[in-house]
């Protein structure tokens, strides 16, 4: 007769580790600066290494990302693709968490 050990016995509270680390952030409140972080440690990634390399300071607060540029040709070129910024940033985290995009 076969006999399954204890571990290998599905319950109906099992949920997967993305589950539990979603629940978690939700729980206690740190969705929003969990999204913040990631969109600073992807933005080379979203807006491409040659601008990103320019940037000096990034940052979110109250629904508005911050940027820092160094020079006035990439300011000037981040005020041109100001709407696709802030599609790109909110399509990352898959929700809106910017919605407006202010150069410094």
């Amino acid at each position: 007769m076969y006999k399954r050990k204890f571990d290998e016995i599905p319950t109906r509270d099992d949920i997967s580790m993305k589950q539990a680390v979603e629940k978690w952030l939700e729980v206690y409140r740190l969705r929003r600066k969990f999204d913040e972080s990631s969109i600073v440690a992807v933005w080379n990634d979203l807006i491409g290494s040659s601008i990103a390399n320019r940037t000096q300071n990034i940052y979110i607060r109250d629904k508005k990302l911050y940027v820092k540029v160094e020079s006035a040709v990439i300011k000037h070129e981040l005020t041109l693709m100001r709407k696709q910024i802030i599609g790109r940033v909110n399509e990352h985290v898959g929700h809106v968490i910017v919605e407006e995009f202010i150069i410094l």
